[in-house]
């Protein structure tokens, strides 16, 4: 998957396996083990669903590259990363 990061809205488009373009708006990010992820949600206002992206790009990429992280253990570990990281804004993680 590809995207392309709009600075202003701190928003992501990836590409569908269809090829569609489909949007996201980074909530936070952080750096585990050399390793970037991202908070993304599919709202950019109210209730939304949330994902975790692990950025896969290498250096010569000309796009970043992201796959949604989904093995459980790096799912419940990066949860509580991240739950602690929102949890000042007042954003809770489920």
């Amino acid at each position: 998957m590809f995207d392309k990061i709009d600075e202003i809205e701190n928003k992501i488009t990836l590409q569908s396996e269809e090829g569609e373009p489909i949007d996201f708006y980074v909530l936070e990010e952080t750096k585990l083990n050399g390793e970037n992820f991202l908070l993304v949600t599919d709202s950019k206002e109210g209730d939304g669903d949330c994902y975790l992206l692990k950025d896969k790009s290498k250096p010569e990429d000309a796009e970043a590259v992201y796959e949604f992280v989904e093995e459980d253990g790096e799912l419940d570990y990066l949860s509580r990363i991240f739950n602690e990281l929102m949890g000042d804004m007042g954003i809770e993680i489920e």
